[in-house]
């Protein structure tokens, strides 16, 4: 709904079929199925993917309360998927942290539980990242060792 209270319609997805399935399945619960096929792709490694999905609600929401938070939620997704890309010859480390920062500086703006998600948890998982970039002068790939975090939902907001 936005904020006249007047109900927004939001397409399953223009996406893949495999990923409007996903969409389609998270369909009639309690959160956006959008929000909640983020998680399912982030979940499975499928970052690019995630970042998709949700940016279809993000784009619904461009004056709404959840801008900023859907916004840094892609940007987590996208550092990761700037990790997944990095090679030698397209060094994607420095994006991937630019990324992080800005993931951090959209999803701090909200209480550290908020759409039953763990913010703080979240930051954490962002400064651990970066940490683990910084530490090792954005030479190596922190995920080429190291498994991708998982996100879960179940705080109250």
């Amino acid at each position: 709904m936005n904020r006249a209270g007047e109900l927004i319609l939001i397409p399953v997805s223009h996406k893949s079929p495999r990923i409007a399935q996903l969409i389609e399945s998270c369909q009639g619960q309690s959160l956006p199925a959008h929000y909640l096929g983020y998680f399912e792709c982030f979940n499975r490694e499928q970052f690019y993917e995630a970042h998709d999905v949700l940016e279809e609600l993000w784009l619904s929401d461009r004056h709404g309360p959840n801008y900023a938070y859907y916004k840094g939620l892609i940007q987590l997704a996208g550092a990761f998927v700037h990790l997944q890309k990095h090679s030698l010859k397209y060094p994607r480390l420095r994006p991937s942290s630019a990324l992080f920062k800005l993931a951090r500086t959209n999803l701090q703006k909200y209480p550290s539980i908020h759409e039953q998600l763990n913010i703080a948890e979240v930051l954490l998982l962002i400064e651990v990242w970066l940490g683990k970039l910084e530490l090792n002068g954005f030479v190596t790939n922190p995920l080429a060792t190291d498994a991708p975090p998982k996100l879960e939902l179940g705080g109250d907001s």
